[in-house]
């Protein structure tokens, strides 16, 4: 694999860059008309206009990517994570053309894409699963039966959502009767289908996920799992690892089964099994993104290991580096996702950065799409970096991001430092005791 077209912008664009110029391979970056001057075009070997800021007309555009990485000379894409990532039609036509898709197979994506489906997979596997509704449900009247068997209160999701978007909590017949007209449309808004499902809701619970990696010569292993119950409005904010909640017993029980998952699959490259745990410590199979993860810094900062070089061998037929047993993990670290977003209204707050400056040193790595100067544009999501903190001990990397968001500068936009500089001093944060319902009140 010697080109390699990036389907993705920002800061995943940049990190992808800096995986492939140390490996020695050449890099192509798409832009639209709202990007054309951030950081990964100009990092890039080469950078070619894909279309208009809408996303439809732009980073979507499945077919006039697939004719720019052959008439690039591209041999690999990579798809980053939001987008086409997850699009198993993208992916089998790189295929088709004879370009190499860097992750899953496209049976896989699709697969795990429909949550029901994989809902069902996991089950025959022996995962235990979140009890809810089997099949897919098309009308109000079956979604009211099935709530009223599996007892309030109830989630419902979009069956081929993720990220968060296109669910909602449900605490009895009359919010699920305003709900699920809302929920349908935005499933087929984001998702391009309508399809829902409903999930017992499970009151405090922690939302862990274990990263997972195959290769096409039978080998899976799993690196660890990620805390990532500090969220907002069912979107991830914080996450970390190892996970301040787990017993060790429950710990090696959750990976075994994560394998046991992958392997129901034969999961191919990297992806990421997600649990969702209640207060026993019981937990149940929530989805599989078959993609790299937004916060997949966590990970390489614990064992060291360099997620999107994985990717990249793996795709192109080679083994897994190390096996199991040469898979370690030392120290803690902890990523948190700085938003251009309004702190009072947590809406997004897009705008020109004036200011940009922050403290750097050991156990500090950022992770940024934009610099002084650049435009956070209201077309896609605003997350302006991933700040992510490593220490020898959990205790070190909270030390570390208290010290770096009190000298954290930047203006010309709103962003949500000042909520990250309340969860550092947070005493619930401090001790690891928090759960999916730590911001539910802000």
């Amino acid at each position: 694999m010697r080109r390699i077209l990036i389907a993705n912008r920002g800061e995943i664009a940049l990190r992808i860059i800096k995986t492939c110029e140390r490996m020695g391979i050449e890099t192509i970056a798409v832009y639209s008309d709202a990007d054309e001057g951030l950081p990964y075009v100009k990092a890039a070997t080469e950078s070619v206009r894909i279309g208009e800021p809408p996303v439809v007309k732009s980073y979507l555009q499945a077919d006039v990517i697939i004719d720019l990485a052959k008439r690039m000379g591209a041999d690999g894409i990579h798809p980053g994570y939001g987008f086409l990532s997850e699009n198993a039609e993208f992916a089998q036509l790189a295929e088709q053309e004879g370009i190499t898709f860097i992750g899953p197979d496209p049976e896989t994506i699709r697969l795990m894409g429909d949550k029901v489906a994989s809902r069902s997979s996991m089950e025959k596997a022996g995962v235990p699963v979140v009890p809810g509704s089997t099949e897919g449900i098309e009308t109000l009247e079956e979604a009211l039966a099935a709530a009223g068997k599996i007892g309030y209160p109830v989630m419902l999701k979009a069956s081929s959502g993720g990220g968060g978007i296109g669910m909602v909590k449900c605490s009895g017949e009359e919010e699920l009767e305003k709900s699920f007209s809302s929920i349908k449309a935005r499933a087929k808004a984001y998702f391009g289908s309508d399809g829902v499902f409903l999930e017992k809701f499970i009151k405090n619970a922690r939302h862990i996920e274990v990263q997972v990696f195959g290769d096409r010569h039978g080998n899976i292993v799993h690196l660890f799992e990620r805390d990532c119950s500090v969220q907002r409005r069912n979107q991830k904010v914080v996450e970390e690892s190892p996970s301040p909640f787990l017993s060790e017993g429950t710990r090696q029980n959750l990976f075994e089964t994560a394998i046991i998952a992958a392997k129901a699959v034969k999961y191919k490259n990297a992806g990421t099994i997600e649990f969702i745990f209640d207060e026993e410590e019981n937990f149940y199979f929530l989805e599989m993104n078959t993609r790299l993860q937004v916060e997949h810094p966590v990970t390489e900062e614990i064992t060291g290991i360099d997620l999107v070089e994985w990717q990249i061998r793996v795709a192109r037929g080679e083994a897994l580096p190390v096996n199991q047993n040469g898979i370690t993990s030392s120290g803690h670290a902890i990523e948190f996702r700085l938003y251009a977003e309004d702190p009072v209204k947590f809406l997004p707050s897009p705008g020109k950065i004036e200011e940009f400056s922050f403290s750097e040193g050991d156990g500090i790595r950022i992770d940024s799409g934009y610099g002084k100067g650049d435009t956070v544009t209201p077309f896609y999501d605003p997350m302006i970096a991933k700040c992510i903190f490593f220490g020898d001990s959990r205790e070190e990397a909270l030390s570390r991001a208290r010290s770096f968001f009190g000298k954290l500068e930047i203006s010309g936009i709103k962003t949500n430092a000042l909520l990250f500089k309340e969860i550092v001093d947070n005493p619930q944060f401090v001790k690891g005791n928090y759960t999916t319902a730590f911001l539910s009140k802000r």
